[in-house]
C-alpha cells in the first residue's frame, strides 16, 4: 500500500518553468504578451507550419476553428462518439449540429466507414480525434473530405507528438487544435493552440480570440507606445497569457525526452499485463508515431468477477489515481435528450465505455510509482 496518493496525470514541472514564471511576475507583463508570441513561434516551428495561435484551451481552439470555417445553424459536423464532450460542444456553440459516429474497437479512433455513411448534403466538416495519441487514418479521411468537399478539423488534444506517414498530427486538415491542460504531454496549466496553413483562418482566429479586436491588440500597452484598436468581430475572451506560456516555452523543448519516458512506462505496462484478463492497447500502425498520451487498457469483464467501476474503487483504495477515457457521448443525458441518441447506436463505443481504464503514464512517474501501479493491477485482477 502506497503512503501517498499517486495523482493521475500529474505533470512534471522543472526548475526552468518555475524560474520563468517568477521572471514573468517580476516583469509586470503577465497577460498576453511577448512570451505567448514566442511560444506560438516555437510551436509553429515544431509543427513545420505557417501559423500557430495560442488560446485559452483546446475547447476554445475547436470553437474558433468552427467559426473560422463558417459553421452556421443547420450545418452538420461529424464527430466520434468516443471522445471528450468538448469536441461536440464546439460544434454546438458555433450553431452547428454534431453528428456522432462509432469508433474502431481496437484503436478507439473514428470508424472511417461509419463517418462516410453519416455524410448528408448538410455536412460541412469532420473532426477526427487522434485518440490517446494514436493518429487516425488520415489518408482515408482526407480522401473522404475531398470527395464530399468537407473541411477537416483535427482534434489533437492527445496528440502533440503524433505522426502519420511522416507528417505531424494537426497538419493534415484545414486546422488542428491542441491542448496544454495540466494532464497533457506539454502543459501550460490551461491553454491550447490552433495551427493552420491558411492565413485568412489564422487572422480571423487571432482576432476572435481577443474580443474581436484588431490584430495584435495585445501590443497596445507595449513600450512602442499606445495603439488604438477597433472591434472587427463580436469576439471572445480566449487568449493565452504570458504566465501560461512561461511553462510552455520550456516544456516544448523536452517533448521528445518526455515521450521516451512515457514509452518506457507504456512498454512496461504491456509486458506486465500480458497474462492478465485485459486487452492492452493495440500496437502502433506502420509508419506512425503514437504520442503515448493515455495508457488505456480494457478490462475483460466477461472473464472477471468485478466490474470496471469496482476496479477503479480498488485502485483508489490502494492510493493510485486512474481515469476513464471515455463514456461515449451518446450515452450521456444531454446528447440523448437534445439529439435523440440511444444506447445501441454505436456498439464499439459502448463496448469500450464499459471496459476502459486509464493508468498513470506521466513522465514524472518514478520507477517505484510504475511498479506500484503494476503491483496494484496484478493484485486486483489476479484474484
Amino acid at each position: 500500500m502506497r503512503e501517498d496518493f499517486l495523482v493521475f496525470g500529474a505533470p512534471l514541472i522543472e526548475q526552468e518553468e518555475i524560474d520563468e514564471v517568477v521572471a514573468t511576475l517580476r516583469s509586470g507583463w503577465v497577460g498576453t504578451g511577448p512570451k505567448v508570441n514566442r511560444f506560438e513561434r516555437m510551436f509553429a516551428a515544431y509543427k513545420g507550419i505557417d501559423h500557430a495561435i495560442a488560446v485559452s484551451s483546446c475547447t476554445a481552439a475547436l470553437h474558433l476553428s468552427m467559426l473560422a470555417i463558417g459553421i452556421e445553424p443547420g450545418d452538420e459536423v461529424i464527430v466520434p462518439s468516443m471522445t471528450f464532450g468538448a469536441t461536440a460542444n464546439a460544434v454546438i456553440h458555433a450553431g452547428g449540429r454534431p453528428v456522432l459516429v462509432d469508433c474502431e474497437r481496437e484503436t478507439m479512433n473514428v470508424d472511417v466507414g461509419d463517418m462516410e455513411r453519416k455524410i448528408t448534403p448538410r455536412t460541412r466538416a469532420v473532426i477526427p480525434v487522434h485518440f490517446a495519441g494514436r493518429p487516425c487514418d488520415m489518408d482515408a479521411i482526407a480522401a473522404i473530405a475531398e470527395k464530399y468537399d468537407l473541411k477537416v478539423i483535427e482534434d489533437c488534444a492527445h496528440a502533440v507528438e503524433a505522426e502519420y506517414h511522416g507528417r505531424k498530427a494537426g497538419t493534415f486538415g484545414d486546422l488542428g487544435s491542441f491542448s496544454f491542460y495540466v494532464t497533457k504531454n506539454v502543459i501550460t496549466g490551461e491553454g491550447g493552440m490552433v495551427i493552420t496553413r491558411d492565413e485568412e483562418y489564422a487572422n480571423k482566429i487571432k482576432v476572435l480570440a481577443l474580443h474581436g479586436m484588431s490584430k495584435d491588440a495585445w501590443e497596445r500597452f507595449s513600450d512602442e507606445g499606445y495603439k488604438h484598436y477597433q472591434y472587427v468581430y463580436c469576439g471572445y475572451k480566449y487568449n493565452m497569457t504570458d504566465m501560461q506560456a512561461s511553462l510552455g516555452i520550456h516544456q516544448l523543448p523536452r517533448i521528445d525526452s518526455y515521450w521516451e519516458r512515457r514509452r518506457e512506462i507504456w512498454n512496461a505496462y504491456n509486458h506486465a499485463f500480458r497474462d492478465l484478463p485485459v486487452f492492452t492497447p493495440a500496437p502502433e500502425e506502420k509508419d506512425t508515431r503514437h504520442a503515448y498520451h493515455l495508457y488505456t487498457m480494457l478490462l475483460d469483464i466477461d472473464n472477471l468477477a468485478i466490474t470496471r467501476d469496482r476496479f477503479l474503487e480498488e485502485m483508489t483504495a490502494r492510493n493510485i489515481g486512474t481515469g476513464v477515457h471515455y463514456i461515449a457521448l451518446h450515452l450521456h443525458p444531454y446528447f440523448q435528450q437534445q439529439f435523440g441518441y440511444r444506447r445501441g447506436d454505436f456498439p464499439n463505443a459502448e463496448w469500450i465505455s464499459e471496459r476502459t481504464v486509464s493508468l498513470p503514464i506521466s513522465p514524472g512517474l518514478t520507477g517505484k510509482d510504475r511498479e506500484d501501479v503494476i503491483e496494484a493491477v496484478a493484485d486486483i485482477l489476479g484474484r
